[in-house]
């Protein structure tokens, strides 16, 4: 079967066989987590942050390839969960923006987008790592480049794309180590093979066992702007306390009009307009751009946009005479998931991302003034972070991910927000509650992100979760079922029970300037296990002050920290 041209029809089965693919492999996929702890959740998000993309897809009405492409990656954009779903997302990010203009794709025009996602996904990534994601696509592309050049055939194009990533995906444990002593391969790198392969099959025709039964992809995504978004917060205000009487929002169709004198460039676009209002968001790709502000001056607003391009959508509020309509609309609106409800805009925002309401309420007593719902089990999606964010009403917004793993949708989340948002990159619980200690709502933003990031070097993480299969990890061996204790990222011990693990943790956690030892027990844990562990730590040290918490926590039994 050949295949010259790629159209509406077949990209969008190549969407949806993919999506599907993800989402009938994301248990494997999670399988292949490093660490053998029941939490790997690799697979989960790209499934759904891919799971996302395709709802955009579906829901376009465009026969245009390029506009489907761009209906991709902005569905994977806001759906990104996880580090793994954000480079997903930014693969498919250059990937559209290769082919905008793009009505079909050769097999030249392929290999050119998949090469542009590559380069992206780089980009995106402070400090690439070969044996990555980033491997996979990265040879992928060149075999897509080559073959495109020796053949119009669209099918090899990706039948060679496909299978060299397969290849690069084999190689990944000879360039991390870790990988090669687990014995797996690089979680994210067989997500983006998966995607690759649902490309080629969609494209050739090909029937696979595990697509017989089909599993309904998670949809869990809305639109990225609310356009009632500011009246929400706008409700809490009296009239006379709006600074900013005007809601203005304007779309500029880049490059176009007879009043054009600029090149666009979009932080010098935004810094201007931060200077003539607030609740400013600017989103741009290379043919459009959409401003929200609230200005006392919207025909500035207008101006200056028509020296980019021609306006093709305007809306100017008078917030003030409007104000009591906006309250009506309001209380028809439904209840938003963040259960914690400014009554007027503040001056900060504190997020935390945690699950257990134990811990949710720890958090709240420390200062954090919203949590979203999430952590390793399940990361939040950039969308997830965005709302959060805007629920917050605040001009300053900081924002605790508690793990890693949630770094860059917090980071994406921040790049978008309206707000201006710092992440505190927290990898743990027990850092995110000591970096609460250093918060000063005095404090400038960036004076808050020092002092916070200052405290979490105080503390020490230790984690207690049991074992889901047999491994060897930097020469220690774990059976499956055993309980290991995790330090700051590190397995330290294991035992085949848990409270003999929490204890062994600690015991390694405790030197001699230890001063407090913080036991929070999870859904798996018990007060009376807790009240054991505290007494044997106790007899090493008569003067270490302990703490007991319930903290509701999935997968962890014991959280325990040091200071």
């Amino acid at each position: 079967m050949k295949v010259e041209n790629i159209t509406e029809t077949e990209f969008r089965k190549m969407i949806l066989v993919s999506s599907k693919r993800l989402t009938n492999n994301a248990e494997f996929i999670n399988s292949l987590n490093v660490f053998p702890v029941p939490d790997g959740d690799t697979g989960t998000n790209m499934s759904l942050s891919f799971a996302s993309g395709e709802k955009y897809v579906a829901e376009s009405t465009s026969s245009n390839v390029g506009e489907l492409a761009n209906a991709l990656a902005k569905g994977l954009l806001m759906g990104a969960r996880g580090n793994s779903g954000v480079i997903l997302s930014q693969v498919f990010r250059g990937f559209s923006k290769s082919i905008t203009q793009k009505e079909t794709l050769s097999a030249a025009d392929l290999a050119t987008a998949l090469q542009g996602g590559v380069e992206t996904a780089y980009k995106a990534v402070m400090k690439p790592q070969e044996g990555t994601i980033l491997t996979v696509a990265r040879k992928a592309a060149e075999a897509a480049k080559k073959t495109a050049a020796q053949t119009t055939d669209i099918v090899e194009v990706m039948k060679a794309t496909y299978e060299a990533a397969d290849a690069a995906l084999q190689t990944t444990p000879d360039l991390l180590p870790v990988l090669k002593e687990v014995g797996v391969v690089d979680s994210g790198g067989q997500g983006l093979t998966f995607v690759y392969q649902g490309f080629y099959d969609a494209l050739a025709g090909n029937e696979r066992q595990e697509d017989e039964v089909h599993t309904p992809s998670p949809i869990e995504m809305d639109e990225m702007v609310n356009a009632e978004h500011h009246k929400s917060a706008q409700s809490q205000l009296h009239t006379e306390d709006i600074e900013f009487g005007y809601c203005t929002e304007i779309m500029v169709r880049l490059g176009a009009g007879r009043l054009v004198d600029k090149e666009f460039d979009y932080d010098e676009f935004r810094n201007h307009l931060s200077q003539i209002g607030d609740s400013l968001l600017v989103i741009a790709d290379d043919e459009v751009v959409k401003v929200h502000v609230h200005t006392e001056h919207p025909g500035k607003v207008l101006s200056y946009g028509q020296e980019f391009g021609s306006l093709i959508k305007v809306k100017v509020d008078n917030m003030r005479l409007q104000h009591e309509t906006i309250l009506e609309k309001d209380d028809e609106m439904p209840t938003p998931n963040i259960p914690v409800t400014p009554e007027v805009q503040k001056e900060y925002g504190v997020i935390a991302i945690a699950s257990g309401e134990g811990i949710a309420n720890i958090f709240k007593n420390l200062g954090v003034t919203h949590i979203i719902n999430g952590g390793q089990t399940m990361n939040p999606s950039t969308k997830d972070i965005v709302e959060a964010i805007e629920q917050t009403n605040a001009k300053k917004v900081i924002i605790l991910p508690n793990n890693k793993n949630i770094f860059l949708a917090a980071q994406q989340a921040a790049e978008v927000a309206e707000a201006q948002v710092a992440v505190v990159l927290s990898k743990t619980i027990a850092q995110g509650m000591s970096a609460m200690l250093g918060f000063n709502d005095a404090a400038s933003i960036e004076e808050n992100t020092e002092a916070m990031t200052e405290e979490m070097d105080a503390v020490l993480s230790g984690q207690v979760t049991v074992a889901v299969r047999d491994t060897t990890i930097e020469g220690r061996p774990i059976k499956k079922d055993d309980y290991m204790g995790i330090v700051d990222g590190k397995i330290v011990v294991t035992q085949p029970t848990c409270e003999q693990a929490a204890i062994e943790m600690a015991k390694v956690m405790l030197d001699e300037d230890s001063e407090i030892v913080t036991i929070i027990y999870g859904q798996d844990g018990s007060k009376e296990q807790a009240n054991e562990i505290a007494a044997q730590l106790e007899e090493l040290d008569p003067e270490i002050e302990i703490e007991i918490h319930e903290g509701d926590q999935p997968v962890y039994p014991y959280l325990i920290s040091v200071e």
